[in-house]
């Protein structure tokens, strides 16, 4: 195959950061741009900017204020796809095929708050609910030329946490979300492509905006994935966190990455 690249950024607006964001495709040119929580209606999405850079075309689910998933390409999307998990219609999944038969998802799941408890916490139970929507309904099974990205606001594994036993029971590593992203990536035969080129080893894409100085406390966790079936395995070429993108003016907390085959 020839090479594919494919760059996922929860970008926190992305009208107010349209300009990071075209920093970032004139430096890496992905062939595929995946954006989360872009926060604004369809019809208000800055796509003439990203034409001018070669992504002429796009698959996008708007929501004022919230939420939000954009696919920007520069190859034709022949089709496309908009699941409603829990039954919420809430702007949290776009997928496409694009014309060479590539299949691409692109997520963003709840955070779920801050208690840990689906009973007394209405977020985390939401959160739960849509992971085990996926589990039990969606990406279920063998997958072809399929490669799912996004926020998925879990930290799977404890070197995806800058401290494995302070954030057990902290909401996005506790046990309960980190087993059903485990089973996600099981049930349908999924490469973490991070974690296939760099197993073991600190990695992060998030870092939180409560801290005074992010790179020197570097208490970061891994959110942010680029999960591929297995057809792709052998493809694998590069993976990289651009994690000097935290520091850019106006930053999100979150930072791009990016996965080549």
């Amino acid at each position: 195959m020839k090479p594919f690249s494919i760059a996922s950024w929860n970008i926190n607006s992305v009208r107010l950061r349209v300009e990071l964001v075209s920093r970032f495709l004139k430096l890496v040119d992905p062939d595929i741009m995946c954006l989360q929580e872009t926060k604004c209606t369809d019809e208000k999405l800055p796509l003439e900017n990203f034409k001018k850079l070669g992504y002429k075309f796009a698959a996008f689910k708007g929501e004022k204020s919230y939420n939000g998933v954009l696919i920007l390409s520069k190859q034709k999307i022949v089709n496309v796809e908009k699941f409603n998990f829990c039954g919420k219609d809430d702007a949290r999944h776009i997928g496409i095929e694009l014309e060479d038969g590539i299949k691409v998802h692109n997520l963003y799941i709840p955070a779920g708050g801050d208690l840990p408890d689906t009973k007394l916490n209405p977020k985390f139970e939401h959160k739960i609910s849509f992971l085990s929507e996926i589990k039990d309904k969606f990406f279920k099974g063998e997958q072809y030329k399929t490669i799912i990205v996004g926020d998925f606001n879990i930290a799977p594994l404890p070197d995806d946490v800058w401290s494995h036993k302070a954030l057990l029971n902290v909401v996005s590593h506790t046990k309960i979300e980190t087993d059903l992203l485990l089973e996600i990536k099981k049930s349908g035969n999924w490469i973490d492509t991070f974690r296939e080129i760099k197993p073991t080893g600190k990695l992060y894409s998030w870092w939180s905006y409560r801290a005074r100085d992010w790179e020197v406390s570097n208490r970061g966790r891994r959110l942010d994935h680029i999960w591929a079936s297995q057809d792709f395995k052998s493809n694998l070429r590069k993976v990289h966190i651009f994690s000097e993108a935290r520091g850019w003016e106006r930053p999100s907390d979150h930072v791009p990455i990016l996965a080549v085959f």
